[in-house]
């Protein structure tokens, strides 16, 4: 063991040898804590501990399965496989088989999944005569989990005055009802869902002292991963656990604790010596991923953090390149930018594809990257999740796309005549799709006679029926006179989806309503572009619809190997995961920090180390990015750099583009030369604020001349443009209302402008 332990720096030996009390071990960043969990549990055993006396948990099976492996090349799989290691659900779900009966289970009890918890939280409400679309299923449950989350029964639920305050607020007085009756059926289906693992675990020992001590004196020695990211349930469990002989090792970073969306409680590591009177801290400081330019980068934004455990992570990797922050004129050019970066590591330092991950605050972010890193041919995947268009809420709303430029499209028109509901039923729509084959006609037509050709059709449903073909009929009249954006808007606003998805209330919601924003914007985007590009006869639905069709075919192209793909994702989704060469982009406040944190300390504190997280993934290289101007919801905003962008020392990072200028339409400032590289937040708060106020209220409205007043430009001419940046001029063709100019922009290429919409100033 000792040859093994040589491998080890001084203060990761430190935390694998002592074995006599509780200990919390503070693991920066890159700085091998998987490899201090594996060695400790690999020196218990060569201290003659038997190893199904030692219970390992981790958040993950696949953490699991890695770590039992590397110990198995440690001490031998013989004793490996003894080990009690997985994740806290697993290892209590065993606990619960075997002592049912003493939580008024059999140990045949069933798990309920996601979808079965759901369908059974739909049919109560159903029961109760509740309106399910203000009671939604899935927002009902998460609300559900949550207070078992944090060891609230029922019982405690119906009686606690600030739960039904709360639920008041959000028009759901009921839900302490559902869940009674919720909890009535599970205990009755002899079922559990996956929170009340937890939940039962805790009650379990918590009612049955004898049981608890069982499994104490079983598990001698307990060891916990990623501590950061427990919850209130968790963390009681493995206190009522040890709370005897105090053996215990918990291993977790405070500045990565990113999930309190889901439930994590920094409380819990933070105030762990506290639990633990006798405990002793180790501090893992080292970094073995990143340079020094980006470990000072992330600790110099940290150290704002109030609440944490104080440490100073260094590494002794090379220096490398200073963090880079592009800042750019638009998102579109952030898009832009970052590809033509990828493009250029990739061609020149011979960076693989793999190696390059653009990470995110929200999953709504990645549509304009997509589309930019198609445009270049460059392969990438979304990790963890799905392309922007592949995800439901988006499908949903380009199916009605489809059926009001092909209204024989019968998929499409199949996915939504019932989308939202509007109490036409499976039964009704198979009947109107036996009329159609049977006079062999299409369902469209069907749909718009329904009594006609489907008599068997209720006199009710076919009035729905009807009414649901004038309402698509309206939009198809309006198809070839209204623009895409403006007819887009429409049909998510009339047809009920906005309604429908932005009323959710459960986990996903918010990325919903992000991700029909998203489109809005794409939508605005695709007709201006279309418009100061000369192509003004494309700005319709029909040729919108061609080019996503283009995008999701590309996504099927299933036999590109992902480890040569560049990774999107969320920056939650990151964690633990390592990349050369590493983008953050829209780093603007309102976008990140979220809006909703800046109102809050604790909130503010978490998202400040969600970017130390994004920081942190990078070895090599770190390039943040923000825009100036970006559509949020079809309007174009003007934007301030993230107030954490103050908080990095210039020494760390250079800038390259500008804030500001002295010009007459945007204010820009070169802030490369700056002490420090960020402005005065306050003062371009004050601008943003006003150019945002005005366009808000004339966006509708105004007409391109209005928002930009043509200007008279010559070859040579160097022009900024609100999109696309930095340009130089090469040629001018044309006349009055047709006077084209080409344009070589710095990052976003080769456009030809149509004069009379562009919008841009000479600058030189």
């Amino acid at each position: 063991m000792e040859n093994l332990l040589s491998s080890l720096n001084p203060n990761q030996r430190a935390a694998v040898e002592y074995i006599d009390g509780a200990q919390l071990v503070i693991a920066g960043a890159g700085s091998g804590k998987t490899r201090v969990l594996t060695y400790k549990i690999a020196y218990l055993l060569s201290r003659g501990m038997n190893p199904w006396n030692i219970l390992a948990l981790t958040f993950t099976n696949k953490a699991a399965r890695e770590m039992k492996d590397r110990i198995a090349q440690l001490v031998g799989p013989d004793q490996a496989r003894y080990l009690n290691m997985g994740t806290f659900h697993s290892i209590f779900l065993r606990i619960l088989r075997v002592e049912a009966e003493a939580i008024g289970l059999r140990s045949n009890f069933t798990i309920y999944d996601d979808s079965d918890s759901r369908a059974l939280v739909g049919s109560i409400i159903k029961e109760m005569q509740l309106d399910d679309k203000v009671y939604k299923p899935s927002a009902v449950l998460s609300r559900i989990g949550m207070a078992k989350n944090n060891l609230i029964t029922p019982d405690a639920y119906m009686s606690d005055p600030q739960l039904h305050e709360r639920d008041l607020r959000s028009k759901m007085p009921r839900i302490g009802d559902i869940y009674r009756i919720y909890a009535q059926r599970c205990l009755m289906a002899n079922a559990v869902d996956f929170d009340d693992m937890l939940l039962f675990t805790y009650i379990l020992f918590r009612n049955h002292p004898e049981v608890c001590c069982k499994y104490a004196e079983r598990f001698v020695y307990i060891l916990v991963d990623e501590y950061q990211d427990t919850n209130y349930a968790q963390q009681c469990i493995v206190t009522l656990l040890t709370r005897e002989n105090s053996r215990i090792c918990v291993v977790g970073d405070d500045a990565q604790s990113i999930y309190a969306f889901r439930g994590a409680n920094i409380d819990n590591i933070l105030n762990f010596q506290r639990l633990y009177k006798d405990s002793r801290l180790f501090k893992l400081e080292q970094n073995y991923r990143s340079t020094q330019n980006i470990v000072g980068a992330a600790n110099c934004l940290i150290h704002h953090n109030r609440r944490q455990i104080e440490k100073t992570v260094f590494s002794e990797n090379p220096e490398g390149d200073k963090i880079t922050l592009n800042i750019a004129y638009s998102d579109k050019e952030e898009a832009a930018i970052v590809a033509n970066e990828i493009r250029r590591l990739h061609n020149r330092e011979h960076v693989p594809y793999g190696g390059f991950a653009i990470l995110y605050r929200t999953n709504a972010q990645s549509r304009i990257f997509e589309d930019e890193l198609r445009r270049q041919g460059t392969p990438y995947r979304i990790y963890g999740g799905m392309s922007f268009y592949q995800r439901k809420e988006i499908k949903d709303i380009i199916a009605y796309f489809r059926l009001v430029a092909n209204p024989n499209d019968e998929e499409a028109l199949k996915r939504i005549i019932n989308y939202p509901k509007r109490g036409i039923g499976a039964t009704s729509v198979d009947k109107l799709i036996a009329a159609a084959r049977r006079y062999d006609k299409g369902l469209w037509t069907v749909v718009s006679s329904p009594t006609t050709f489907a008599p068997e059709v209720s006199a009710a449903a076919a009035r729905r029926i009807v009414a649901f073909h004038d309402m698509i009929q309206t939009y198809i009249d309006q198809n070839k006179q209204t623009d895409a954006y403006a007819l887009g808007r429409l049909i998510i606003e009339q047809t009920g989806l906005a309604a429908e998805i932005f009323s959710g209330g459960d986990d996903d919601a918010q990325d919903r309503r992000e991700n029909v924003e998203e489109f809005i914007s794409g939508l605005r985007d695709f007709v201006d572009s279309k418009r100061e590009e000369d192509h003004a006869d494309e700005v319709y639905i029909d040729r919108f619809l061609q080019e996503v069709a283009l995008i999701t075919d590309a996504d099927r192209d299933t036999d590109k190997d992902e480890r040569a793909m560049v990774s999107l994702m969320t920056i939650h989704a990151s964690k633990g995961l390592e990349f050369d060469t590493v983008f953050v982009v829209g780093v603007e406040e309102n976008l990140f920090p979220s809006p909703r944190a800046c109102e809050f300390p604790r909130e503010l504190e978490e998202e400040r180390r969600l970017f130390y997280v994004a920081i942190t993934r990078a070895e090599k290289r770190c390039l943040l990015s923000c825009a100036k101007s970006r559509y949020q919801y079809g309007n174009m905003l003007f934007n301030e750099p993230s107030r954490f962008l103050r908080e990095i020392d210039p020494q760390w990072m250079k800038v390259n583009g500008r804030l500001a200028s002295d010009r007459s339409k945007f204010e820009e400032r070169n802030i490369g030369s700056s002490p420090n590289p960020i402005p005065d937040l306050a003062r371009f708060r004050r601008l943003s604020a006003q150019k945002n106020s005005a366009l808000t209220r004339g966006i509708e409205t105004a007409r391109p001349s209005e928002i930009s007043p043509k200007q008279t430009i010559s070859i040579g001419a160097r022009i900024e443009h609100q999109r696309f940046g930095l340009g130089r001029v090469v040629s001018v063709e044309g006349s009055g209302e047709n006077e084209k100019a080409t344009v070589e922009f710095d990052n976003a290429g080769v456009k030809t402008l149509l004069l009379k919409f562009a919008r841009f100033n000479v600058v030189g």
